[in-house]
């Protein structure tokens, strides 16, 4: 009888970091890794970077090239669709192929939101995928664009900053007055405002009503207010969706808002989820969450990875070893991300969303130095930064490693970037 595979649905970063992982930990078995883009794995953050520049080609972003991968013994299924789970016998359903595992770690990751009837609109693009940066890219390629991006979060400020870096006319519009501020406070979304502004930005406030098009080509985006923005070019950036639909309505998952799992990355016995689309209880936060953060994406595949073989081999199955992996543990980052933006480097650690007290100081804003802390309850659980060396930024992880009383939070803080 032939051993079945462990399967990862999902062939970005978390999904590589947990076959890799899994390899690493002892597992023997065959193990099947598949994507629904056609794509080697690559890393996305570089999308709406130096990609849609055009500083980085396809190939710098690749995770690993084939050669690389070879060692993992993979049954690479590129360009294949997961359409559906039954998470009691572990058996995915692939356009049409069923096959049985001995385990799954999903990590499909997110997809793009857009506004209705834009996918018939030639000029009208989202930005996720390796296919949609070179999209957008080919669009931006010259100069003159009269580009309107539709969402002031961090995707859009990125891409704004990289347009205007190829002298096109851009147009921020968002429904939030203030960039960024749902991610990042009012303070530092105000300063990351003045930059745009200061590099030529149009800013905007208002929710779309549609577009004005000429043929099937966008001309316009029209606001609920009445406002017309000329375009011909527009990205859609508002948002992201967990990527669960595939999975049905199996009542042993839970698909609210991401796939819900344990502290230990389970969604169901021999069902993991790692990166964005999981919603897991964090141990130290007390609470479920879910982040949209590169970082996050490799550290939980390869959480995700170890647990499910320590459960294998409890279970007995065949390939999962007697090795490393023999008792899961709780995944407990400590949450980072990162955002360029011109000559901004926006780094945070811990949460900054959700937050019931921000405390700002502008240590220089001219050179648009800053440190930002979060709390919530009580404590603080967030600390992000904007043009601080490395060292400084990295004395900061400390502080909110775990959540910690707001005001010795903030005289760490205070000692540690005086201290630069």
């Amino acid at each position: 009888m032939t051993a079945r595979p462990i399967a990862i649905v999902g062939a970005s970063a978390a999904g590589l970091a947990a076959a890799e992982a899994l390899r690493r930990f002892g597992w023997s078995g065959p193990l099947t890794l598949i994507g629904d883009e056609p794509h080697l794995p690559y890393d996305r953050p570089p999308l709406s970077k130096q990609l849609l520049h055009g500083a980085w080609e396809p190939d710098r972003l690749l995770l690993r090239t084939t050669e690389q991968l070879a060692p993992l013994d993979l049954d690479l299924r590129l360009g294949t669709r997961a359409t559906g789970l039954d998470a009691a016998t572990r058996t995915l359903t692939l356009d049409g192929e069923h096959l049985a595992c001995a385990g799954v770690i999903i990590a499909t990751g997110v997809t793009a939101r857009t506004l209705p009837g834009a996918e018939n609109i030639a000029g009208v693009h989202t930005l996720r995928t390796l296919d949609d940066a070179l999209a957008l890219r080919a669009r931006l390629t010259g100069t003159g664009r009269r580009l309107v991006i539709v969402g002031n979060g961090v995707l859009g400020c990125e891409a704004a900053a990289v347009a205007r870096e190829l002298g096109h006319d851009v147009t921020l519009v968002g429904i939030d007055a203030i960039p960024m501020a749902a991610a990042v406070g009012t303070e530092i979304g105000e300063l990351l405002a003045e930059e745009h502004r200061a590099r030529g930005v149009t800013l905007h406030t208002g929710a779309v009503d549609g577009f004005e098009t000429t043929g099937e080509r966008v001309t316009g985006v029209r606001l609920t207010d009445g406002t017309l923005l000329p375009a011909d070019t527009v990205l859609v950036a508002i948002g992201s969706t967990p990527a669960v639909g595939w999975l049905g309505d199996d009542p042993a998952l839970d698909t609210t808002d991401g796939l819900r799992c344990d502290a230990y990355c389970a969604a169901a016995p021999g069902i993991y989820a790692a990166g964005d689309v999981a919603r897991w209880d964090h141990p130290v936060h007390g609470r479920p969450l879910r982040f949209e953060h590169r970082t996050n994406a490799s550290e939980q595949g390869m959480a995700a990875a170890r647990n499910l073989l320590a459960e294998l081999a409890a279970e007995g199955t065949e390939g999962a070893g007697n090795g490393e992996a023999q008792e899961r543990h709780p995944f407990a980052p400590v949450p980072y991300f990162w955002s360029d933006q011109y000559a901004i480097k926006l780094q945070a650690y811990g949460l900054t969303t959700g937050a019931d007290r921000v405390e700002t100081t502008v240590l220089d804003r001219a050179e648009r130095r800053t440190v930002a802390l979060y709390g919530r309850e009580g404590n603080a659980v967030g600390v992000l930064t904007t043009g601080l060396p490395p060292r400084q930024v990295r004395a900061l992880r400390a502080v909110i490693a775990s959540p910690a009383p707001w005001e010795e939070a903030r005289e760490r803080i205070r000692t540690a970037t005086a201290a630069g």
